[in-house]
C-alpha cells in the first residue's frame, strides 16, 4: 500500500498523482521539446523539463517576461507536466497563452517560501491614468470627462462602511467601494450605486482594445496540510486576473490528497478589479471544508472557493461544470464581492454566491445549482431561467448581509428541488430572515417585485420527512415599522403556472403577521 499522505508528505507524490497522470502522457527524455519559434514563447526555451517532478516555475516566469516584452504569446508543450514549486515567484501574464493538454502540479503539502503569493498574474501592460473626480451620486451614468481610451475605475471612501455582517462571522463592514467603466464619451457603464460626497480612492486602468485568452491546462493541486492555529487564513497559490477584456477558456482543476487538516485558498482562479471578463468551458473541482473559530469566538466552515471575483463589471460564466454539486463535505464554488452585470449559464455548479452586492444584472440560466444553491444581495434585476436548483432555498438572500435585494426577481421555467432545513422550520423558496435589528450599513428590503413564471417544486420526498414549504422565512423586520431598521417588504408578488409533485400548496409564511403583510396572487 502507499504511505499515508499525512505521515509522509514528501515521499508520497507520485502515489497521490499516479492515477490523475495515467489518463494522460508526461513529457520524456527521449520526446524533444517544441522548436523556438519567432512568432511563440515556449517554456522549455527557458529550461523547462516538463517531467513533474523538475521546478519549472522559475523557467515558466521567465518564459513569460521574455513574452512580454516582444508582446508574443505562451505555448506550453501539450504532452508535459509541469511542476510549480514552493519558491515566491510569480509568472506575470500579458499575451494570450495556450496551455492545451498541459499538465501543472501544485504540491503545498510542503510549506512554500510565500503562501500568499499568486503562481500567475494576468495583468495589463498598459499604465493605470489619472483621473480627477471628487464625488459621484446614486445611479449617476456619465461623467464630465472624455478619456482616450474607455477605462476601468475603482472608487473608495474609505469614511463609510457598507456591509457590516452580522451573526457568526460578525465584522464591522467594508470601506464604501465599486468599480464602472468610463466610456470614451463619457458614459459609465455599471452606474454608480452608492452617494460619494467624497472619494478617497480612485483607480483608472485603459482597457485593452483586443482581448487577452489564456486557455486550457490540467491544474493538479495538492492541498496545504497546515494546522488552524498556524499562518495566514487564505492561501493564494493560484491564478489572479486583473486585466479587462480578458477570456479564461478551457481551465482544468482537481484537488488530490485532502487531508483532516488544513487552511483555505483565496480561489483557484481570482479575478479582481476588472471588466468584460469571460470564463468558459472550465472545471473547477472543491475543496474540502474547513472549521475555524471566527472572530465571534465560534467554529464556523471556512472553505476554498473554485472562484472568486471581487470588483468586476460585466462578468460571463458560461459551460463551466464540476462533477460533485451534492456533497456537503466540499465547498461550494463560486464566491463573488461588488459585482456588476452577472451572466452564468449553460453551467452546473455547487454554488453562486454574491456575499458583498451585485448591481445591473444578475441572471442565472440553462443552468443547474447545487447543495448551496443561489445567494444574492444587492440591486436590479435578478433572472433565475431554465435552471434547476438543488438547495434548501431557491434563491438565499443572505441573512448575514441583510437579506437585501433592492429591484425585481423574475423566476422563468425552471424547476426547484428543496433540501431538508437543518433547524426543521419549514423549507422556504425565498430566504428572507431580517428582524429589523441590526445595522448593515443600508436600508435593507426583500425585493420590490417577485415573478415566478413556470415553477415546478419537486417537494415529495420533503413533504414525505414532515417539512412544509413557504414562499418565506419569518422576515419579522418586514412587518413592524417601529423596528431600528425596518426591513421593507416587497409590492407585488405573483405566480403564474406554479406546480408540485406532491400536489400540496406552498403557503405564504409560517409567520400570520408576515403572511397577512405580503399580498401574493396567483398562489
Amino acid at each position: 500500500m502507499p504511505p499515508s499522505p499525512v505521515s509522509c508528505p514528501s515521499f508520497c507524490l507520485r502515489w497521490l498523482l499516479l492515477p490523475l497522470l495515467l489518463t494522460g502522457c508526461c513529457l520524456n527524455a527521449t520526446e524533444s521539446a517544441p522548436e523556438a519559434s519567432e512568432n511563440v514563447v515556449t517554456y522549455e526555451q527557458f529550461g523547462a523539463v516538463g517531467d513533474g517532478i523538475t521546478d519549472d516555475l522559475p523557467a515558466i516566469v521567465a518564459a513569460h517576461a521574455h513574452a512580454n516584452e516582444l508582446g508574443l504569446p505562451v505555448r506550453s508543450h501539450p504532452r508535459a507536466t509541469y511542476h510549480l514549486g514552493g519558491q515566491a515567484l510569480t509568472a506575470i501574464i500579458q499575451t494570450s497563452t495556450d496551455w492545451n493538454t498541459s499538465r501543472f502540479i501544485i504540491d503545498d503539502s510542503q510549506a512554500p517560501e510565500d503562501h500568499l503569493q499568486e503562481l500567475f498574474i494576468v495583468q495589463s501592460s498598459l499604465a493605470p491614468v489619472p483621473l480627477p473626480i471628487e464625488s459621484l451620486t446614486d445611479g449617476q451614468d456619465r461623467l464630465d470627462v472624455r478619456p482616450e481610451t474607455d477605462l476601468f475605475v475603482y472608487v473608495e471612501n474609505e469614511n463609510l462602511r457598507r456591509f457590516i455582517r452580522r451573526g457568526a462571522n460578525v465584522n464591522t463592514g467594508t470601506t464604501q467601494r465599486e468599480a464602472f467603466i468610463l466610456r470614451q464619451d463619457g458614459t459609465i457603464d455599471g452606474a454608480i450605486q452608492w452617494d460619494y460626497e467624497e472619494i478617497t480612492t480612485v483607480e483608472a486602468r485603459p482597457i485593452d482594445p483586443e482581448p487577452l485568452t489564456l486557455r486550457g491546462g490540467f491544474f493538479i493541486h495538492i492541498p496545504n496540510q497546515t494546522d488552524k492555529a498556524e499562518g495566514s487564513r487564505y492561501w493564494a497559490r493560484n491564478i489572479l486576473v486583473s486585466r479587462s477584456n480578458t477570456i479564461v477558456d478551457g481551465i482544468t482543476r482537481e484537488v488530490a490528497g485532502h487531508t483532516d487538516i488544513g487552511l483555505p485558498y483565496r480561489g483557484f482562479l481570482s479575478v479582481s478589479k476588472a471588466a468584460d471578463i469571460t470564463v468558459q468551458n472550465c472545471r473547477v473541482e472543491p475543496h474540502k471544508v474547513y472549521w475555524m473559530r471566527s472572530d465571534a469566538g465560534v467554529l464556523v466552515p471556512m472553505g476554498t472557493y473554485g472562484y472568486n471575483f471581487n470588483s468586476v463589471v460585466n462578468l460571463t460564466i458560461r459551460g463551466c461544470v464540476m462533477t460533485d454539486i451534492h456533497n456537503h463535505d466540499l465547498w461550494g464554488v463560486v464566491g463573488a464581492n461588488f459585482l456588476k452585470n452577472v451572466l452564468v449559464e449553460d453551467s452546473v455548479l455547487s454554488r453562486m454566491d454574491v456575499h458583498m452586492g451585485v448591481s445591473g444584472y444578475y441572471i442565472i440560466r440553462n443552468s443547474t445549482m447545487g447543495h448551496m444553491g443561489i445567494n444574492a444581495i444587492g440591486r436590479g434585476k435578478l433572472l433565475v431561467e431554465n435552471t434547476t436548483v438543488h438547495s434548501q432555498h431557491l434563491i438565499d438572500f443572505r441573512r448575514d448581509y441583510g437579506a437585501t435585494w433592492d429591484g425585481d426577481v423574475v423566476v422563468r421555467n425552471s424547476r426547484w428541488v428543496p433540501s431538508e432545513s437543518f433547524d426543521k422550520l419549514p423549507i422556504s423558496m425565498f430566504g428572507v430572515q431580517n428582524d429589523g435589528t441590526h445595522e448593515f450599513g443600508y436600508p435593507c428590503s426583500m425585493p420590490t417585485t417577485i415573478r415566478v413564471e413556470g415553477l415546478t417544486i419537486d417537494d415529495e420526498p420533503i413533504r414525505a420527512a414532515g417539512f412544509d414549504i413557504v414562499l418565506f422565512d419569518d422576515a419579522t423586520g418586514a412587518v413592524d415599522a417601529d423596528l431600528p431598521h425596518p426591513y421593507r417588504p416587497p409590492q407585488s408578488v405573483e405566480f403564474t403556472d406554479l406546480t408540485t409533485t406532491s400536489g400540496l400548496p406552498v403557503r405564504v409564511s409560517n409567520n400570520p403577521m408576515v403572511e397577512a403583510a405580503i399580498e401574493v396572487t396567483g398562489l
